[in-house]
């Protein structure tokens, strides 16, 4: 049976989906999982990457949604040079590099998600596409880019067209996001969309 990990992931849609389609599928994050799934593992997810989950051999896949609050060109108001919180930022690009030559070194399929940002600038690593989630059957708008690794680019399943109003149904007349600003807005907004998780399934499940 193919081994997936679903790297910081609490909320279980990505994780679930491949154990659906037969995938032993396993998700790690420092949260516990929302759904008290026991293929969820409260672990620093790099350390469990390098130590070899219960000494087994390396992932065939893996998916990772690494902390974007840092990393997203839309906290540059507080993140970037010169601004309260540029330490963590850095700390943020560092960590994030290290996680993903960690998996990448584990697996020889990886795929690393997260928002517009400044890892390509940063980091050095460049997004190989940028998907959204209304090109997935959701009528939403969430810019992501994907990083691969000897994976192909993720296909669009169901392109829904713009409505009428001229914004999705996640944005204010502006096509600014609805969320305001709130202890938990970015946990909300965290989570994967089920027609993008599906589409991984399919597409890149079929090739493993």
């Amino acid at each position: 049976m193919k081994r997936v990990l679903v790297a910081c992931e609490r909320f279980g849609v990505v994780r679930d989906a491949f154990i659906a389609a037969g995938f032993d599928a396993w998700s790690c994050d420092l949260h516990p999982d929302d759904r008290g799934s026991v293929y969820h593992v409260q672990q620093d997810v790099k350390r469990f990457i390098e130590t070899k989950f219960y000494g087994q051999e390396d992932w065939d896949l893996i998916i990772m949604h690494p902390p974007c609050t840092a990393l997203a060109v839309s906290g540059n108001a507080h993140y970037s040079y010169g601004k309260p919180k540029w330490n963590e930022r850095l700390e943020a690009v560092e960590w994030t590099k290290k996680l993903w030559e960690a998996a990448c070194e584990a697996s020889d399929k990886v795929c690393m998600e997260n928002p517009v940002g400044i890892l390509p600038r940063m980091a050095g690593i460049k997004c190989t596409q940028y998907i959204q989630p209304w090109e997935f059957g959701h009528p939403d708008s969430k810019k992501t880019g994907l990083w691969l690794h000897g994976l192909p680019k993720l296909k669009p399943t169901n392109v829904l067209d713009l409505p009428e109003c001229g914004y999705w149904e996640n944005q204010t007349p502006s096509g600014q996001n609805k969320l305001g600003p709130s202890d938990d807005r970015a946990m909300k907004r965290a989570r994967t969309y089920k027609g993008v998780a599906d589409a991984m399934v399919k597409q890149w499940g079929a090739i493993l």
